[in-house]
């Protein structure tokens, strides 16, 4: 018999600052390992925001700090998986706070249930998204990347998450070796739908996301909280 799994979603709205939403992660990563929470989704949209993960990548931002806030975009440094990547509005993000214990889950299968749940959106727009390969992380429409995985896993418990592109300014990208892949376009669901498609809100999309992310990892009780 199938066990019963709660999910809480706590959607932060959009421009929701990157500083806070590490915080915020960090006490809920926290609280999953001691068991005061259930696995909970953070649902969102980040202000234009460059992240680098734990490897420190520096040289494949292209241009200097200074610039990129001259721009209006901030830089973090992360201890999440992954390289450079850039965040902003009309991009769709879900942190995952879940304990993989409890699924029975390696990262490595967590990290493809993540790409299915961004391929599996995609497909609901006529758009065939697909892994990367090897070495490529990440959700790609042929050679163009439309979805971005980060991940960090600490005593089971997840944090950090997916990044899918929606409609951003793809012109942020230029700025960067996007995931540290050269030579590679970045691309948008805007971009990929056949023309007579019209895309409904972002914050539809993004609880299409949040539907998929349940069906992929299994989900059968989702509780919204809305924080924006």
């Amino acid at each position: 018999m199938r066990v019963p799994r709660t999910i809480e979603i706590r959607k932060m709205g959009n421009l929701f600052n990157y500083s806070d939403a590490l915080k915020l992660q960090e006490k809920l990563a926290s609280d999953r390992k001691m068991n005061k929470i259930t696995d909970t989704l953070l649902s969102l949209q980040h202000p234009p925001t460059y992240t680098l993960g734990k490897r420190r990548t520096d040289h494949n931002i292209l241009v200097p700090e200074c610039e990129l806030k001259s721009m209006g975009a901030e830089l973090h440094y992360t201890q999440r998986g992954g390289d450079v990547t850039f965040h902003g509005p009309r991009q769709a993000i879900l942190y995952p706070i879940i304990s993989l214990r409890d699924f029975g889950l390696g990262a490595r299968k967590y990290v493809e249930n993540l790409e299915l749940t961004m391929i599996e959106l995609a497909s609901l727009y006529g758009v065939k998204a697909c892994v990367g390969r090897k070495c490529e992380t990440g959700v790609w429409v042929g050679e163009r990347k439309i979805g971005a995985i980060g991940v960090r896993i600490s005593s089971g418990i997840t944090s950090h998450g997916l990044a899918f592109n929606i409609d951003p300014d793809l012109s942020y990208f230029k700025h960067i070796v996007p995931c540290g892949i050269a030579d590679k376009e970045v691309t948008s669901l805007q971009r990929e739908v056949k023309q007579e498609v019209i895309l409904p809100s972002d914050e539809v999309i993004q609880d299409q996301l949040i539907s998929c992310f349940a069906k992929i990892f299994g989900y059968t009780n989702v509780v919204s909280r809305n924080n924006s």
